[in-house]
């Protein structure tokens, strides 16, 4: 088994606004600033990139550059169609020029995928849903969303598209909002380059267990990638990993080895108020215990114990594997 890597979103190293804090919670940064911190955190080895890169006009090559000097690679790309260009939707914004733009902007950022030799565009069209009764025709909305990823998965079989599901924000209700309905627009749509990468923050808030949605996702063969956090399940708050659910984030992981699911473990995490450097390296440190607790699983008694649906026993076979590492450490 290969070393496990680990990575994050580069937004983890910007400064962040919100609607309270409209002058930010930090001076500023670019994304050369943002590869920059992330070089520093111990054991970070992949960035995905929003595109357009952000805090500058930067090239490909300027990227490039800082990244090799930080030591990271690109696992992904992430285009912007969640701004205000998409307020009203991305692949299905009402006005047919704005969903070619969608279109646009996301073979573009097709462009940047190839030249960082990354492993996929991430697609998260947080602005595609609706908000109010009525407001929307559900068939039209729902085939419009499929045929965006679609088209563009057509168009480029060389390349990887996940799509990133969430219940809601920034739309009240987002099309593509629970691991069921991804997977069933993903099987509509047909195309093997499309899949989906299972945030652990959205598929709790959403009230999902995280571990049988990414057993749901193994079995269709889509789950291409993932991300960790935590919440308090009723909001996306991007919190440290394994901070409040660590026995379940334990069981997501188990799930994961389990099916020999192997891929980067990355971070989405939003430090407004802390040093982005310390609780990165402090997720990590969390992951590696979780890779070790692993390690030392009964899988066979665990196995026995869900055969006969035997809570107690499973559970206190997983919390001393758990538990018993996370002392060491």
């Amino acid at each position: 088994m290969n070393k496990q890597e680990f990575g994050a979103g580069i937004w983890h190293f910007a400064t962040y606004l919100d609607r309270y804090a409209t002058d930010g919670y930090g001076e500023p940064r670019s994304v050369l600033d943002a590869i920059k911190l992330a070089g520093t955190v111990k054991d970070l080895s992949y960035v995905d990139l929003n595109y357009p890169f952000f805090g500058g006009n930067f090239s490909n090559e300027e990227i490039k550059s800082a990244l090799d000097e930080a030591g990271l690679k690109v696992i992904g790309i992430t285009p912007e169609i969640y701004t205000r260009e998409f307020s009203k939707g991305a692949f299905t914004n009402p006005d047919s020029g704005v969903r070619k733009r969608a279109h646009e902007l996301i073979t573009e950022a097709c462009e940047a995928v190839k030249f960082f030799d990354a492993k996929y565009v991430k697609l998260w069209p947080g602005q595609d849903g609706w908000d109010y009764p009525f407001q929307v025709d559900h068939k039209s909305l729902w085939k419009n969303s499929m045929d965006g990823v679609g088209n563009l998965a057509s168009e480029n079989p060389d390349l990887k598209f996940v799509i990133e599901y969430k219940p809601r924000e920034p739309r009240v209700k987002m099309s593509y909002d629970s691991v069921s309905r991804t997977i069933l627009g993903i099987e509509k749509i047909g195309l093997p380059n499309v899949g989906l990468l299972l945030d652990f923050g959205h598929a709790i808030y959403g009230g999902e267990s995280a571990a049988d949605s990414a057993q749901l996702a193994i079995d269709y063969g889509r789950l291409f990638g993932m991300d960790v956090n935590d919440n308090y399940r009723s909001w996306d708050d991007d919190l440290l990993a394994g901070s409040l659910h660590p026995l379940e984030l334990f069981e997501f992981f188990y799930v994961l080895r389990k099916n020999n699911w192997e891929g980067v473990w990355q971070l989405d995490q939003f430090p407004f108020r802390e040093d982005s450097v310390e609780v990165a390296n402090m997720a990590i440190t969390f992951l590696k215990s979780v890779d070790k607790a692993l390690d030392s699983l009964d899988f066979e008694a665990l196995a026995k114990a869900q055969s006969n649906h035997d809570a107690m026993a499973a559970l206190k076979i997983a919390q001393k594997a758990l538990y018993t590492q996370l002392a060491k450490d």
